[in-house]
């Protein structure tokens, strides 16, 4: 479901930006607005990262091969990655440098109209990309908030359009800000203030989407819940006794690897426990179909002390027998 629902919410964020980047590169060409200029570098690098998401869940779906034996899941969270940085040098960069450089050197705007009537096109466009990539993702959500959402998804597609449809909606309302204070005042450096603000806001986004996917890169485990309904399932087996540890991590998105330790009952036999073990295994993949790959380890279950019988005290008299007469013989 996460990768149908990233998938065609990358497809309508990657139409809107193509679109809204010809639109915005037109009127930066008769306006001369650095605000523009900046939105349409935004939109080129966001039409950029939603090819480079969809290159990477297509590479994803490779098989195993000899040197990489887990598959390619993590292509998924590479590219995730290669995004915030793509998003952070082509988009913040350019776009403080052009602010300051505007800031320093201000020019007149000319033609204003024209970004204006860009501007409100792309806005409703964005907000047709936003509401996709809300819809999918409330599909996966659950009763999770936003940020927990973004912070905790396995799946890093639906987060990363997520943030940049938010940035683009927050820049775009930026330039027209600073267009507008521009065509007010007669004063270009307010165009350069809004391409600043601009560039700060895709800084922002660039470091959220960098930690968090660095985090799915290094390797991350099941949430809390996940492993406790884990560990049940393991130990609903009549075979095994308890759980000794476990660890998870995620190999893609829809690829979660248990490896796990478990304690089975001193008396039984190899079959028995070979048996719980294929037990144990399906009762995982029941509940939880991303587990491609479980592996148990056995262990014996120590078995119950029986406790030794209590030593009497060297001197201690036997409980029946019976007391020395303290009587004296007569003479």
């Amino acid at each position: 479901m996460s990768a149908e629902g990233g998938t065609k919410a990358i497809v309508a964020a990657l139409a809107a930006n193509l679109g809204i980047a010809v639109s915005k590169f037109v009127a930066f060409v008769f306006t001369g607005s650095s605000s523009m200029l900046a939105e349409s570098i935004h939109s080129v690098a966001d039409s950029g990262n939603q090819g480079l998401l969809l290159v990477g869940g297509r590479r994803s779906r490779r098989g195993r091969t000899q040197q990489h034996q887990f598959g390619y899941g993590r292509e998924r969270y590479f590219y995730a990655f290669v995004v915030a940085v793509v998003l952070f040098t082509v988009g913040a960069v350019f776009s403080l440098y052009e602010g300051y450089h505007k800031i320093s050197h201000p020019e007149e705007l000319t033609s204003a109209g024209w970004a204006f009537g860009v501007l409100i096109a792309a806005i409703v466009m964005e907000l047709f990309s936003f509401r996709t990539a809300i819809k999918e993702s409330n599909q996966v959500r659950g009763d999770r908030s936003w940020w927990s959402f973004i912070r905790h998804a396995k799946a890093p597609e639906l987060p990363v359009v997520l943030l940049e449809d938010l940035a683009a909606l927050v820049g775009l309302c930026l330039a027209l800000f600073g267009v507008t204070m521009a065509v007010v005042t007669g004063d270009g450096v307010w165009d350069g203030v809004g391409t600043v603000a601009i560039g700060l806001l895709l800084a922002v986004i660039a470091a959220i989407l960098a930690i968090e996917t660095k985090s799915l890169l290094i390797g991350e485990g099941a949430d809390p819940d996940t492993e406790r309904r884990i560990v049940e399932a393991l130990e609903s087996v009549e075979q095994v006794d308890h759980l000794v540890h476990i660890r998870t991590q995620y190999m893609g998105p829809d690829e979660l690897l248990i490896a796990a330790k478990i304690a089975v009952h001193h008396d039984d036999t190899a079959a028995d426990v070979a048996r719980g073990i294929d037990a144990a295994e399906a009762r995982v993949r029941a509940q939880f179909p991303e587990a491609k790959m479980i592996y148990l380890e056995p262990a014996l279950s120590e078995p119950a002390a029986v406790p030794a019988p209590a030593q009497a005290p060297e001197n201690a008299e036997p409980e029946n027998a019976e007391p020395e007469s303290t009587e004296t013989g007569k003479a």
